[in-house]
């Protein structure tokens, strides 16, 4: 009997300085953010993010960028978030930086250094929360990739934005089957964002009209999500269908810091 479809909950924590315009992308980055402070919006972000936590008993999982614990009001914020919402909250990798790896010419050697450290990072500060889950930064993941995740002990990639719209970004000649196809021979089990009509329904497209629209009835029509006690059998397990949607946390600095997801 086939487990019935379940919904899983996914947060990308990246700061402005961390998005493809100004980090990480051969072409697109070209308005640099200086420093490593935590901008406004984001600390703006942290605090209606944290206060949503405390509407619902969800289980989320925080997909983190490890060089995010270089600003200790971060690290702190972090470190009494997992604190007060115990094991409702897992943290995978977002990469040590926002770089966009399947922009670039393949290089294994970078990523799997990147990785090593972005690892080892998440592991000393989400401690038992973290999960060997990744997702790549902005989505940019190739076939080539697959390897490395699995030779560094992730068991779970969640990249694959499966829309012709964005298919670019399993790198040049690459399709996403092929990133697929990648994963499960490398035995890295692939969860692919929820899209409708082929049409991103996460991330941007959640506040990216007309996609919008489309975006917040697909969410409005996600089955049940998965609670705190599923979570780790259901996500590495192949034969539990998930609907897996996902927002940034900067998000919740919109709206005068009052926009929630639309569940």
């Amino acid at each position: 009997m086939t487990p019935l479809k379940r919904t899983w909950l996914t947060v990308d924590f990246d700061d402005l300085r961390h998005v493809p315009s100004a980090q990480g992308h051969p072409t697109r980055s070209k308005r640099p953010v200086a420093g490593k402070q935590l901008s406004e919006p984001y600390t703006s972000a942290m605090k209606s993010f944290e206060a949503w936590l405390d509407t619902t008993m969800h289980a989320v999982t925080l997909f983190v960028i490890a060089d995010l614990f270089e600003s200790n009001e971060f690290g702190e914020w972090f470190n009494a978030l997992l604190a007060k919402h115990g094991e409702r909250l897992t943290v995978g990798c977002h990469g040590l930086t926002h770089r966009s790896w399947s922009a670039w010419p393949e290089d294994r050697d970078g990523f799997g250094t990147s990785l090593e450290r972005a690892t080892a990072v998440l592991k000393e500060k989400a401690g038992g929360h973290f999960r060997p889950w990744f997702r790549a930064p902005a989505g940019y993941i190739a076939p080539w990739m697959a390897t490395t995740l699995a030779t560094q002990g992730y068991a779970v990639d969640s990249s694959v934005n499966p829309s012709w719209l964005v298919r670019k970004k399993a790198g040049k000649g690459n399709s996403w089957s092929d990133v697929n196809d990648a994963m499960a021979q490398s035995g890295v089990l692939e969860r692919p964002w929820a899209t409708r009509f082929s049409l991103p329904v996460n991330g941007p497209a959640l506040t990216r009209f007309p996609l919008s629209v489309i975006a917040k009835g697909a969410w409005k029509k996600a089955p049940s999500v998965l609670a705190s006690d599923e979570l780790d059998a259901a996500v590495p397990d192949s034969t539990q269908p998930l609907v897996t949607l996902y927002w940034h946390v900067l998000d919740h600095a919109r709206n005068g810091a009052a926009w929630t997801p639309p569940l």
